[in-house]
């Protein structure tokens, strides 16, 4: 009997009020992580609290830890009910090895995960492609061949030719062609018209035909031979269309499997990679290896992995190097990784062993959240695409009445029924309905894919567009164009003021905060301390601190004069303007850097200047978007002449400057009441800003929570998981080239069309010939939807 593992780890979510900014949550962190065994990750936007916490470990004390920092915590219904499951069905870690009848079970084929199959699309108006196989092609190239040998070569031809023929075009005519006519007929019995429905009538009629000329003309006798003239309407003796019925089911059979192994499928990529969940992995454990099937991972396990094994999780690695192959989700090539390095599920491990510690799992990882996402926005991209469907399969019945109506014509005044039905034919044959419902739809569709596997996720097809028709890119500085680490450049202080103490305060202030240029204050003053010659405070006591919208720092602090302590109020901020500092404050202000001024007793006691590195491909990036005649503005909190200087070394258009946080939407406001479409940059820290650009591009190294279709303005029209600058051109080359491959397919098969239906109606068009220009239409649509993958 199992007992019960104290240890366990138990996952619970909590909904947290009185949270009031980024800072805070690294808090609250920090709170629940000195609670023995216990993970936490606090999410400010969304006012959410992850913890994993020790089975043993009551929940009360977690709540308790919420309430000392001033947040009201409130368990999920979800976590009520696992919290409850789990006391009345205690956690076990399943046994290293299977018991006996677990072993039979599966030897019978119980319990085993068989591979995904991908589903059928069930939507009426298309051929349905899991009955596209292989064997159907094949089968229908090997009978159709002898058709056509013995159709167009008399010499060929031998007694009884014609019974043969009809004898072995019947499987293709049945059997291999049964995909078009099992849509052809769910269409006529939900009164609508399948994308293949003129093939299938085409098809049937071909033959009917064929058996009418067999038993009904001289043409039966088995003695009797000739050759189709390719040119219908100079044929006046009878006919057989055995070579029009087979040549159509083969060559969209060939056409249509082609078509499906040229078009990526990063559901099946992602499905190829991942890990059984049934299978074990090596848990390194107070120096024990234990087997652990991958479903039973927990955040913070260390993971042994050898060469050859794929990466069942996200995680981070504790101990070796190695090169790796990393999942289809990941942009990258073959890269090494070492101590400290982030890998991703479905990266394969080549050469080396690896010790990764677990960071999420299961559906929790990058893999399943892109995967998630890219599905539902497919899903979406069908039901807007129904409509142009349905519009193409219109062209069914229009096709039909116009290839009747021209039979009739041309027999009345040719009477060649020959003539008549080859004409007939031919204008069912060369409509590609296909084509058409495919001119945007496929092209959409490998671009979402195509964007998820370079690290850019796209909200919905339309998005494509939206981004084309911008003229205007927005950056916010922090968060984009430069590095998250900062340093201190240099600390300027008013007359009398000691520089080190300006700096102490200033870390004093912002300790608590997980900012770049917070953290940069921070190990600039832990520097200073550790070089103390002891005339400055050595440690600064602040209570009550506060951030205000703008994100400037107060709070009191005590400060030690001679052998008196006072405790006076003090200010970390960051001046906007010109006019709020003078003197050689002022002239620190605007020489460079990001300024921060520290002030306390009401007075400005000293400018310190942060350097933030600029990313490497940040230049060739903004060129290449002024080259493609996009305009770009920097969106700055730092003072003008600081700003311009930055945008001037980038080479960007236009400078916002002076912008706290809560003005920076009125700016891009701003720009589009000037008549700018505006596609903003930035990360979580500007999603309000985000939301009223016209096309919103969050910076996230994480997958967001994809917004729902009846959001007007969610600010996440598109996610970069990059660092890198170049994503941003990169997506908007991608969006130019998705939607001028649509345009080009509308216009492909708008002139195809007509014109193909003209050439049929004049006579000179072959059946064949027709179907193979059907069939070259649709490949030149499907190929060119393709290009969208360079």
């Amino acid at each position: 009997m199992a007992v019960a593992n104290n240890n366990a780890l138990i996952s619970y979510v909590f909904h947290v009020e009185g949270v009031v900014d980024g800072p805070h949550t690294t808090a609250l962190e920090r709170a629940l992580e000195a609670i023995d065994g216990v993970h936490a990750h606090v999410v400010y936007p969304t006012h959410t609290a992850w913890v994993t916490a020790p089975r043993a470990t009551d929940v009360a004390k977690l709540i308790t830890a919420f309430e000392d920092n001033g947040v009201t915590a409130t368990l999920t219904d979800s976590s009520i009910h696992r919290r409850d499951r789990e006391e009345s069905f205690p956690l076990r870690k399943r046994a290293v090895v299977p018991d006996r009848t677990m072993r039979v079970a599966q030897r019978a084929g119980w319990f085993i995960h068989s591979k995904p199959v991908p589903q059928p699309l069930h939507d009426t108006l298309y051929t349905p492609r899991h009955l596209i196989t292989w064997a159907r092609v094949i089968i229908a190239i090997v009978f159709t061949v002898p058709v056509l040998a013995l159709t167009y070569m008399e010499e060929l031809q031998f007694y009884g030719w014609q019974w043969a023929l009809a004898v072995v075009s019947a499987p293709v005519v049945i059997w291999c062609a049964w995909p078009f006519h099992r849509a052809f007929l769910g269409g006529v019995r939900r009164g609508v018209a399948t994308l293949d429905g003129a093939s299938s009538i085409a098809i049937v009629s071909a033959y009917l035909w064929s058996l009418g000329t067999l038993f009904l003309t001289p043409a039966g006798d088995p003695e009797w031979s000739a050759a189709p003239d390719w040119f219908g309407v100079f044929n006046e003796g009878p006919e057989f269309f055995y070579d029009v019925a087979c040549g159509i089911t083969a060559l969209l059979l060939f056409g249509r499997r082609l078509s499906l192994q040229t078009r990526p499928s990063l559901a099946a990529d992602v499905a190829r990679e991942r890990v059984d969940p049934e299978s074990e992995v090596t848990v390194v454990y107070k120096g024990q290896h234990l087997e652990t099937p991958v479903n039973e991972l927990n955040p913070g396990d260390d993971v042994s992995l050898k060469p050859g094994q794929r990466v069942p999780f996200d995680g981070m690695v504790v101990g070796g190097s190695a090169t790796i192959r990393p999942s289809v989700v990941e942009p990258s090539g073959r890269r090494t990784v070492s101590v400290d390095d982030t890998v991703f599920a479905g990266a394969l491990i080549i050469d080396k062993p690896l010790k990764i510690r677990v960071v999420r799992s299961g559906h929790g990882t990058r893999a399943a959240a892109v995967e998630r996402w890219v599905g539902t926005v497919q899903n979406r991209l069908r039901k807007r695409m129904e409509e142009a469907t349905k519009t193409a399969s219109r062209i069914i019945p229009i096709a039909f009445f116009v290839a009747v109506l021209a039979g009739i014509v041309w027999y009345v005044s040719t009477r060649h029924a020959v003539a008549a039905f080859a004409v007939y034919l031919s204008v069912l044959a060369v409509v590609a309905p296909t084509a058409y419902a495919l001119a945007a739809a496929l092209p959409l569709r490998l671009g979402v894919e195509v964007a998820a596997r370079r690290g850019i996720l796209v909200r919905e097809g339309v998005t494509f567009r939206t981004l084309r028709d911008m003229d205007t890119v927005v950056f916010n500085r922090v968060g984009s164009l430069v590095e998250q680490e900062m340093t201190v450049r240099d600390v300027t202080v008013a007359r009398g003021e000691d520089p080190e103490l300006v700096l102490r305060v200033a870390a004093a202030l912002c300790m608590e905060s997980n900012h770049p240029a917070s953290q940069a204050l921070v190990h600039a003053a832990r520097q200073s301390r550790d070089n103390d010659s002891g005339r400055t405070q050595y440690w600064v006591d602040v209570e009550a601190v506060d951030i205000d919208v703008s994100g400037n720092f107060t709070a009191r602090i005590e400060l030690k004069v001679g052998e008196t302590t006072h405790e006076v109020d003090a200010r970390l901020w960051r001046p906007r303007h010109l006019a709020e500092l003078r003197g050689p404050l002022g002239r620190a202000a605007v020489s460079g850097g990001t300024p921060l001024v520290v002030s306390w007793a009401g007075k400005d006691r000293g400018v310190i200047s942060l350097r933030d590195r600029v990313k490497d491909d940040a230049v060739e990036s903004i060129n290449q978007l002024e080259y493609m005649g996009l305009s770009t503005v920097l969106l700055s909190r730092d003072t003008y002449p600081v700003a311009r200087r930055f945008a001037s070394r980038l080479g960007m258009s236009q400078v916002l400057a002076g912008m706290a946080a809560g003005d920076k939407p009125k700016s891009v406001r701003g720009l589009k009441v000037r008549g700018a479409h505006v596609a903003m940059v930035g990360d979580v820290s500007v999603t309000e800003v985000l939301k009223v650009a016209d096309a919103g591009i969050l910076l996230s190294d994480s997958v967001p929570v994809l917004p729902t279709e009846e959001e007007d303005r969610p600010g996440r029209d598109a996610v970069i998981m990059r660092r890198d600058v170049s994503a941003v051109p990169e997506l908007f080359r991608m969006a130019r080239s998705v939607c001028q491959v649509v345009d080009r397919n509308y216009a492909i098969t708008t002139v195809y069309n007509i014109a193909g239906v003209a050439v049929a109606l004049s006579g000179v068009l072959h059946p064949m010939a027709a179907t193979l220009l059907m069939l070259v239409c649709s490949l030149l649509v499907d190929l060119g939807s393709n290009t969208v993958r360079r």
